[in-house]
């Protein structure tokens, strides 16, 4: 199955999006996606072959999917593993949801740019573990590899959405010192969340680290904050 998937994806080969996509996906000299390939196909088409195709697809399929040199492939076989995991779910099959979190966790080093990460692991993982430990973020966030920790903030997304806050602070703390601009901005993206739901929590860790964060991450954190309060924490560093 795993090859018409691929067959479809090639027939959407847009070479035209070419300038537009590879500012986004950083593949320039020297960035983080130097190294990717691309198709150049937008996501929306890539969702409908997904739907189209996730009931046919084995893990097998999705992992010969995910090996691909092509990050539109790569990209279909992450959703396609989503789509899966949701029809899991809403079945209550839970030794299928045990398998497909196993499987994503055990094939995070093909989620390699930040669109493969931020459309994917907090629409598995935080289904996963409502009820359960969270050390699998924190391993991720201790990890050395960046995308395995961007999957670790990300991840907190929806609980945060639920009103649970404490693990985007705490992962937030872990990753405060990366020195990665994109790690940066996912902690401040998830602080700036925080404060949707409670403001407090976001200024007392503004508080304690305000002084010593990125200036990328305080930025995108007190986005949505008054412009006084934007000027105070400006000031600190």
């Amino acid at each position: 199955m795993y090859k018409e998937v691929i067959e479809n994806l090639e027939n959407l080969k847009n070479p035209d999006k070419a300038k537009i996509l590879s500012r986004f996906f950083k593949t320039w000299k020297w960035e983080y996606g130097e190294w990717d390939r691309f198709l150049w196909i937008p996501v929306p088409p890539q969702r409908e072959i997904a739907k189209k195709y996730y009931e046919k697809c084995s893990l097998d399929d999705i992992e010969k999917l995910l090996k691909s040199e092509y990050h539109e492939i790569r990209l279909t076989a992450l959703l396609i593993l989503c789509y899966k995991y949701e029809l899991a779910t809403k079945k209550k099959l839970n030794d299928e949801q045990k398998n497909i979190i196993d499987f994503y966790l055990s094939h995070l080093e093909y989620c390699n740019n930040r669109d493969l990460v931020d459309l994917v692991c907090y629409k598995i993982l935080w289904n996963y573990l409502l009820d359960k430990d969270r050390k699998i973020l924190y391993d991720l966030a201790e990890d050395k590899n960046m995308w395995k920790q961007r999957v670790a903030i990300v991840s907190t997304m929806t609980f945060v959405k639920k009103w649970e806050l404490n693990d985007t602070v705490k992962i937030s703390e872990i990753l405060l010192n990366h020195k990665h601009d994109l790690i940066h901005k996912a902690i401040g993206w998830l602080l700036r969340e925080t404060w949707k739901k409670d403001e407090k929590v976001l200024k007392e860790f503004l508080n304690k680290y305000a002084t010593v964060m990125p200036r990328t991450s305080l930025r995108y954190a007190i986005e949505k904050l008054s412009k006084a309060d934007k000027i105070h924490y400006l000031n600190l560093q």
